[in-house]
């Protein structure tokens, strides 16, 4: 290859590099275990790569949690509680020996990926703030003799209480008495390229403010738009404000490219008597909702195209937690692995969601103790009255494909018999549907089971692709298939529309900002239009 043809194609390459397409937004589950009877991590850990969860946040680095997801792929954040800091922030050779316990045994079959240190200090009754930048600089120390402090990042969660002001978001700033603190942890952060980690809660900002803030704008419902007046930014969702605060925030302390993962987020399905607003509808409709926002229209108003790594919080509902009653409801299951409502990790679903088309996934009456398996009290057995899952009083049941493997079928039904919390006693031998004894019959009672445990979404009719939705019982003889009660009425309408401004400002609602998704074709199209050229000029000569 001559001279001329190399430098094109190497200016070809540098335009590469220059433009910056972005990596996807990431969406993870945070597992605390703050709960009597879970589920061991073995079975946590199916049922997360049961549901193609790539994204794992732990509180602590407890061996056994760590072993259990040994040669997954799945990512995990591990934690250093805050009574771990003293130890941590005092002498090097605890982090050296926790490092050599807790995770050098297990890393890299366990893709241990990110370590939070501390959690939300600054509201902590004890004042820790002093210990976790000691403790991350220790942990890095340790991280960089065994050779992983390129690989795996330090950083510390807050809670949003960590600004002073948060609206309008141009105005965001750090509260001043945490100054001292946060600037020597942000220039480690920036110095290490490791994110700033926030947990962003607008359940609260609408729980205690709900007479400025409607409910449709904290669950991304909202026909209407706030207006930022300084920059003139409008928001149709209270969590791309409150992102976009800290991103303010950030870069009024002069860190504009430290980047920013949000590591807890999401709505409780139950609460006290005043918190009105925590249903499972409500936290159905938000989880939904955002991880269709942060996969399919990355970025914020201020940061239109910007990478959004979002932690779910949380996998289980936590009995032991204290304080109010939404503090222990905050999971997408209940301790005993039936579900609270049925998620779609996946974002692809179409049918928009909101509060009155929410489908809920069928579990424990709210009377019976989240410990016992009540979910058969709540389910119709065989062809009785009611129309199941679909609404609108069409039924449908979900069994095994005729089409799929006899491996793949005994797979899926291992599943729903171990993590699915299935009972598959009714196809043990002498039992009213063991005959016919085939993994398919089997299997379609199993996957019937947990599909109408949990609400008869066509999401919980998946299994990998081996299972199919029908509208034929399926029962026969004396084996009945189980069928979820009819939903017809039972879901609740928003009240009302938003007419004109949301009040959390006085000012008028302006036009609809450009949206991210035009800043991706402006990519794509200067990539066509200036690479693809370049290329064909190198290959000529080539």
């Amino acid at each position: 290859m001559g001279r001329r043809p190399k430098l094109i194609f190497w200016i070809c390459v540098s335009i590469l590099a220059f433009l910056d397409f972005g990596t996807a937004s990431k969406i993870g589950i945070c597992y605390g275990r703050n709960a009597d009877n879970l589920p061991s991590p073995n079975k946590v850990s199916e049922l997360i790569q049961h549901l193609n969860i790539k994204f794992v946040r732990i509180y602590d680095a407890n061996i056994d949690v760590l072993k259990a997801f040994a040669n997954t792929g799945i990512e995990l954040m591990i934690g250093v509680p805050n009574a771990d800091l003293l130890a941590f922030a005092q002498f090097q050779s605890n982090v050296d020996t926790w490092l050599h316990n807790n995770i050098l045994p297990y890393y890299p079959s366990t893709k241990i990926t990110s370590i939070s240190v501390g959690l939300e200090v600054t509201e902590a009754p004890d004042n820790a703030t002093g210990l976790v930048l000691p403790a991350m600089q220790n942990i890095h120390t340790a991280l960089k003799k065994s050779g992983l402090d390129k690989k795996i990042k330090i950083s510390s969660s807050h809670s949003l209480a960590i600004l002073s002001r948060s609206f309008p978001p141009s105005s965001a700033s750090f509260s001043k008495k945490h100054s001292a603190f946060l600037k020597p942890m942000l220039e480690f952060l920036a110095e290490n390229e490791s994110p700033f980690m926030i947990d962003l809660y607008p359940y609260y900002a609408y729980r205690d403010s709900a007479e400025k803030v409607p409910l449709e704008y904290a669950l991304f419902e909202s026909s209407s738009q706030v207006v930022d007046p300084a920059t003139g930014l409008l928001y149709s969702n209270m969590f791309d404000a409150q992102l976009d605060a800290i991103y303010f925030a950030l870069m009024a302390m002069s860190f504009k490219t430290v980047k920013v993962m949000v590591t807890e987020s999401g709505w409780p399905s139950r609460g006290s008597p005043k918190e009105t607003a925590a249903t499972p509808d409500n936290a159905l409709a938000y989880n939904t909702n955002l991880i269709r926002h942060v996969i399919g229209d990355p970025g914020t108003p201020a940061k239109p195209g910007e990478e959004i790594d979002v932690y779910l919080f949380s996998l289980f509902n936590e009995n032991r937690k204290p304080g109010i009653e939404s503090e222990r409801n905050w999971g997408m299951f209940y301790a005993n692995g039936t579900t609270v409502y049925a998620l779609d990790f996946t974002g692809e679903s179409t049918v928009p969601v909101s509060p009155s088309n929410a489908t809920i996934g069928v579990s424990p009456s709210p009377s019976s103790s989240p410990g016992n398996n009540s979910g058969n009290s709540t389910v119709i057995i065989g062809g009785g009255g009611g129309g199941g899952g679909g609404g609108g009083g069409i039924r449908k049941w979900c069994v095994a494909s005729t089409q799929a493997s006899v491996t793949d079928l005994q797979s899926a039904l291992d599943w729903a018999c171990g993590p699915g919390n299935v009972d598959c006693s009714a196809v043990q031998p002498d039992q009213p549907c063991f005959e016919p004894d085939t993994t398919l019959s089997h299997a379609s009672y199993a996957f019937n089971t947990y599909y109408q445990q949990s609400g008869a979404s066509s999401v919980a009719c998946s299994f990998g692709g081996v299972s199919v939705e029908v509208d034929k019982d399926p029962s026969y003889g004396n084996c009945l298939y189980m069928i979820a009660p009819s939903t017809q009425g039972v879901n609740k309408t928003m009240a009302g529309n938003i007419t004109g401004n949301i009040t959390a400002i006085d000012s008028p609602l302006a036009s609809p900002s450009s949206s991210s998704e035009a800043f991706r074709r402006t990519m794509v199209s200067v990539a066509v239009s200036v690479l693809l050229p370049c290329f064909v000029a190198s290959a000529s000569l080539w």
